[in-house]
Formats: C-alpha cells, sequence, structure tokens
C-alpha cells in the first residue's frame, strides 16, 4: 500500500530535518491505520488529516517519539499513551474509534508487526489449569466494588437482551437470563451444569424461575463468594452448588449444559477439552446453550486487550466453535446473533462507569481509570462496527428427546413467573 498523501491545514513553524521527519512518520501511522478520518495533531507543531476526509476526532500526540512509536506500532502505542494521559483524543472516543475499526477492516489489520507480536502471545500465554487461573484473577477478581460501580446490581458481566428500546440495563439483563432459560426450555426436577458463573445470577434465575437443580463452576474466588452469599441470603443454596473448580473438572451427569461468557476465555487450544467435557456431563441424551463473543472472520483478541484486561482470550468465529460439538455429533438447534444488544449494554456500562469515574481514579488510579474507560469505549466500537459478534449456540446430543419448539413464538412471550408460585417442583 503506497504511503496516502497528508494535508496540512495549518503551517507549523517547524522545518527542516524535524519536519521532514515528523511528515514521513505521520504518513507511516495513516499507513497502519488505513484511510480513517482522524485528525492528527502534534503538540510540537501542526494538525493533519488525509485529504478529503472530515475528521470525526482530534488525536493529540505530545512528541515525536510517541508518534514514532504510533507509526510502528499502532495499536498498542496509542492504547498505552491515552492509558497513561500523554496522548488525548478530542471528541467522541467512540466515534473516533470506530472509524479506525472501520479503517482497518479495509486495509487487512495492523501487518507483520501485528501479527508477529500475537503470535509470540500465543505461544507465552497459557491456557492450563494454573494459566487460567491466574488469568481469570487478573481480570475478575479486581474487587466486587470496583465492579458494583457500574453493572447492574445482580453483577451480570455478559450481554443484555433489550425487550425494547427504552428497557433500563436491569430489565435488559433479566430478559437476558430468563431468554437463556426459555431457550433451554428447562423443567422442573432438571439438573443443570453451568461453566463459568460469573457472579451467580444465571444459577440463581434457573433454580428461582424453572425448578432445576444447578452446579456451577467458577475459578475467581471473589465471585463465588459472593454468588455463595446471595444464594444464602435468597434461600436458594439447597438448589444451587458454587464450585470453585476448573471446567475442565467438572463431573457426574446432568440434563443441561449451560455456558453464559466463558467461551472467550478458554482458547482455541482448548475447544477439545472443552467438547470432552460437554459430552462426559450430558452425554447423547443431554442439551445445552453456549452464549459467546465471537467473529464472522477468524482474527486474533486485540495484544493491548490480551496485555492489559483480558489475558489468554480468543474470540472464535461459528466455525471455530463448531469443533467443540462436531465431533461428538451435537446438532446445533438455533444459532442467534444478539450483537446490537451487546453494543447497548456497554454503551450503559460506559455510562455508568464515566459517572463514578473519580471513585474508580481512588480505588486505583488514573491510568487504571482510562485503561478501562477505553475498554469499554473499545468493546462498543467492535460491536457496533461488526469487529466482534454475540452468538448464541443451542445445541442437542443425538439421542437427545427433548421436543424443542417448531418455532421461535414462544420466546418472545412474557418472562418466567417463580417456580414455587407457578406449581414448578424444585
Amino acid at each position: 500500500m503506497a504511503a496516502p498523501n497528508v494535508a496540512f491545514p495549518g503551517r507549523t513553524t517547524q522545518d527542516g530535518n524535524a519536519s521532514k521527519a515528523r511528515n514521513w512518520l505521520l504518513k507511516q501511522v495513516f499507513r497502519a491505520i488505513g484511510p480513517a478520518p482522524i485528525r492528527l495533531a502534534i503538540e510540537t507543531g501542526g494538525e493533519y488529516a488525509l485529504p478529503g476526509s472530515v475528521p470525526v476526532a482530534t488525536v493529540r500526540i505530545p512528541n515525536l517519539r510517541t508518534l514514532a512509536q504510533m507509526a510502528v506500532d499502532p495499536e498498542i502505542a496509542f492504547s498505552e499513551a491515552f492509558a497513561d494521559g500523554s496522548v488525548r483524543v478530542e471528541g467522541d472516543l467512540v466515534r473516533a474509534l470506530e472509524v479506525v475499526y472501520d479503517s482497518l477492516r479495509s486495509r487487512g489489520g495492523y501487518g507483520w508487526y501485528g501479527a508477529w507480536s500475537n503470535a509470540l502471545l500465543e505461544l507465552f500465554e497459557s491456557n492450563s489449569l494454573d494459566g487460567s487461573r491466574e488469568n481469570i484473577h487478573r481480570h475478575y477478581d479486581l474487587g466486587n466494588d470496583f465492579y458494583r460501580l457500574w453493572l447492574d446490581p445482580q453483577m451480570v458481566y455478559t450481554c443484555a437482551y433489550f425487550e425494547t428500546p427504552d428497557a433500563t440495563l436491569e430489565e435488559a439483563q433479566r430478559a437476558k437470563l430468563d431468554y437463556v432459560c426459555r431457550k433451554l426450555q428447562l423443567q422442573p426436577g432438571e439438573s443443570v451444569v453451568e461453566a463459568g458463573c460469573g457472579w451467580g445470577a444465571m444459577a440463581l434465575h434457573m433454580a428461582r424461575h424453572y425448578g432445576v437443580r444447578v452446579q456451577a463452576f467458577n475459578i475467581s474466588r471473589e465471585q463465588i463468594e459472593f454468588a455463595r452469599q446471595r444464594a444464602k441470603q435468597e434461600g436458594l443454596d439447597g438448589r444451587v452448588e458454587y464450585i470453585e473448580d476448573d471446567y475442565r473438572n467438572i463431573r457426574g451427569k446432568h440434563d443441561v449444559f449451560v455456558s453464559i461468557g466463558m467461551l472467550e476465555h478458554v482458547g482455541r487450544s482448548q475447544y477439545a477439552r472443552l467438547g470432552e467435557t460437554v459430552h462426559r456431563v450430558l452425554g447423547d441424551t443431554g442439551r445445552g446453550l453456549i452464549h459467546s463473543i465471537g467473529r464472522s472472520y477468524r482474527a486474533p483478541v486485540s495484544r493491548w486487550i490480551r496485555k492489559r484486561i483480558f489475558p489468554g482470550a480468543y474470540v472464535p468465529t461459528l466455525g471455530e466453535a463448531m469443533r467443540i460439538l462436531e465431533p461428538h455429533g451435537y446438532a446445533v438447534w438455533d444459532v442467534e446473533n444478539l450483537r446490537p444488544h451487546y453494543a447497548r449494554t456497554i454503551e450503559h456500562w460506559l455510562a455508568r462507569f464515566d459517572g463514578a469515574r473519580g471513585v474508580v481514579s481512588q480505588m486505583y488510579d488514573e491510568q487504571f481509570e482510562r485503561t478501562w474507560r477505553l475498554y469499554l469505549a473499545g468493546s462498543i466500537a467492535g460491536f457496533r462496527t461488526g469487529s466482534l459478534e454475540l452468538f448464541q449456540i443451542l445445541f442437542a446430543g443425538p439421542g437427545c428427546r427433548h421436543p424443542f419448539r417448531e418455532t421461535r413464538a414462544s420466546l418472545y412471550a412474557p418472562q418466567a413467573e417463580d417456580a414455587s408460585s407457578a406449581g414448578g417442583r424444585a
């Protein structure tokens, strides 16, 4: 790809070798990110944009050193500099990231440096039993008080389901929990195993409203302790058991397997192990649902996200996710993409996070706050632009005789009542 021409709306007072170096570096940045309508402003002089573009935001860069780093590795250099406060974005941060994501997709990614760095991450980030525990600890054990600031009261940290455009986050998260249960057509008395249960809301909803018994597995100590306390407080600890253990150690026979937002942490190399676990607990007669961030094309997770937010993460395509199910003959009964719902979910999270920025900075520091703000903004942009999808996959074993619905009509019925008040049995 040839280096693009760069427009100079304002003349700089500098000239000579420094000016030539700056102009060359600016061209390399645009070569790396593609024709994004972004204005780059160098604090030492000059503002620059591509000819004919209408910039949606201005990125203020402090010096030539930072500009050079962005020319070599724009993803890491920009993200790290934004987090430490040396690079600032004037304008809508989410919109700025959207146009960059669109531009990157048009040119096929960040090139050789990004591919090489991702290969190193794949080599050194482990999703072994010990490695997964450390990866999960680094993200989910930051402190429940932190997540309380911007999640809903049930602490649901996965895509909500907005049945109406004006639904609140709380309403949409309750709707998501029930939507999953209706897809699975849970029956009173059934045994359910949940892999990666977060703060426990899904298991409690299944037990309370559908009369099932649940074993829920998680390797985040803070999440498990929160879930156990909540189950005890709500009188559901006799129907829901929270187990601090890895999904690969799940044993016993169950009617239903559920995984909400866990597949992203499994790692592509472990899909066969996950499939073996599913088959071990369901056999050929059970059914299940996997809810996961996905992609419509194969690509690595952002290196910066893996470095600062989600170590060991991988987001699969549908084809890659099928490696879990196909070796065991599981039939896929339904696939739904809830991508717009996840964009809206994170919009709610970011608004609440922004409202608590001062508290977050006091709890940790300003760099931590900017890191997480960039992560949330980038996630919204990813779902808006189609860099990320959200798949729900309903499946069943070859011997499953469960009478699945022939239409989706009943999925859009009102949410379930409490199983005890509806006559269900625990």
